[in-house]
């Protein structure tokens, strides 16, 4: 509807997958699979839950009736009941064992916790795509020397390809840190009101096993091999902060990478990808900007201070549980999960196109390389019997010179006048025979090779979705 707001990542960038996965349906559905497996476990531990009663909850899961929902809802004021008597009307044998001995964070909660899972196994593919985009580029390059920089000022040569490998180490640091998330992600099973389990006592007639084999079945039944071992009503909102906090990682090297791609495109070293019919500047036809980039660090900046809710959360949740998380987290972890797969995605298209301008850099290389060379050429002129400070301090000399004729917009004659001062061992041709660019990277083509070879095999389980987003 265009009459009425609507959540730009929900309707601009974040994924079908993403946006069909925190949607109402997927929610609700997941409540009702949640009823299931304790009805299921109920049944199968004893009590008085029949077979048939199981049969029709599982055949009427899809079956979610919202209308009647909302309407209960305004009455009873309370989402969970509402969603039970919806349910029941859909299968009605069953009506009255819905949610038996159960709290209402045992679906909320448990189904929150499911469908986190689930989404950072998403982002967590996202984010192998983007390394694989990048090192695949990096490979490319890892032998094209380019400027380094310094303060932003220019430094040592490094490669194109070896700057896109630092780029690839961020995300990995964040791959590690969501996989430690993933692996310890536990749910909170069904422990009652306030995590006592008294409710089941009262059911199973004491039996503590039961109960936990009941919670063991039900977290089988969504592929979870651990519990939490203690809890109040709610999982601990500690949880929470630690996946926003990964999300939050995620989108600070996304925002690094950018955020170099701005600076380099403002220079005309590296492009992000401009369609043959994209306009750049409403006023300004000729302008090409990085939107794309702005976009990544845009969205970024909104991600990593939506992780603060998180924590706030976490330090204010009062004994065995109090409701002021509830708004909050109804907003900031959806949220953050659709931001950072925006983010991801944007970062796919741009690393998949990336534009490099060769004869740009080169000429960069070209114009900053006698400076660059100094250090070798001293040490050259040592060789030759030089003084090694006496030569210091005529390259400094010549090198201010340089500097000043560059400023008025002259060219660098450096190597001109080290030969003109009479004090350097070297004639200008013997020093521009050190002014080749592949003597100044170093280790560069191998640092890269060695680093793709290293992490290659993480690469297949990179997403290979489809990144048509508005960009």
């Amino acid at each position: 509807m265009r009459d009425r707001y609507e959540s730009p990542l929900s309707s601009r960038y974040a994924s079908e997958y993403m946006l069909k996965l925190f949607s109402a349906e997927e929610r609700i559905r997941t409540w009702r699979r949640l009823w299931v497996a304790l009805a299921r476990a109920e049944s199968k531990l004893g009590l008085p839950v029949t077979e048939a009663q199981v049969n029709e909850l599982e055949d009427n899961i899809d079956n979610i009736d919202f209308d009647a929902a909302d309407r209960r809802e305004k009455e009873v004021r309370h989402d969970v009941m509402a969603h039970v008597y919806a349910y029941g009307l859909a299968a009605p044998s069953a009506a009255g064992i819905i949610h038996l001995g159960a709290t209402s964070c045992y679906v909320t909660d448990n189904a929150d916790i499911i469908l986190y899972r689930d989404a950072l196994r998403h982002i967590r593919g996202e984010l192998l795509a983007v390394v694989k985009s990048l090192a695949e580029f990096a490979m490319e390059y890892r032998a094209t020397p380019t400027l380094g920089y310094t303060h932003y000022q220019p430094a040592q040569l490094v490669t194109v390809g070896k700057r896109a490998a630092l780029w690839i180490q961020d995300f990995l640091s964040d791959l590690d840190e969501l996989d430690w998330v993933l692996s310890s992600l536990k749910l909170l099973g069904c422990r009652g009101t306030t995590g006592t389990e008294a409710s089941f006592m009262e059911l199973f007639d004491g039996d503590g096993d039961k109960i936990d084999e009941m919670n063991r079945m039900i977290a089988a039944e969504f592929g979870f091999d651990k519990l939490f071992a203690v809890s109040g009503q709610t999982y601990p909102r500690k949880l929470d902060a630690r996946i926003l906090n990964v999300l939050s990682s995620v989108a600070q090297s996304a925002y690094r990478m950018a955020n170099d791609i701005r600076l380099l495109q403002h220079d005309r070293q590296i492009e992000e990808p401009f369609e043959s019919s994209q306009i750049g500047s409403s006023a300004m036809a000729y302008k090409r900007n990085p939107m794309r980039s702005e976009r990544i660090c845009s969205l970024s900046r909104y991600l990593m201070v939506d992780a603060l809710n998180a924590p706030m959360t976490a330090s204010t949740q009062w004994l065995e549980r109090t409701l002021d998380d509830s708004a909050n987290r109804r907003i900031s972890m959806p949220e953050g999960f659709l931001c950072a797969d925006a983010v991801l995605r944007l970062c796919k298209n741009v690393t998949n196109g990336i534009c490099v301008n060769e004869k740009i850099i080169e000429a960069a290389v070209r114009e900053y390389l006698p400076f660059i060379a100094t250090e070798n050429l001293l040490m050259e002129g040592v060789k030759r019997g030089g003084d090694r400070q006496k030569l210091h301090e005529v390259i400094r000399s010549a090198s201010m010179e340089a500097t000043a004729a560059m400023k008025r917009g002259e060219k660098c004659e450096l190597l001109q006048k080290l030969a003109a001062t009479g004090e350097f061992p070297m004639t200008e041709a013997e020093m521009n025979d050190l002014l080749e660019p592949s003597l100044y990277i170093g280790r560069c083509p191998e640092q890269v090779a060695r680093y793709v070879a290293e992490i290659s095999p993480l690469l297949a389980d990179a997403s290979e979705e489809d990144d048509n987003i508005h960009i």
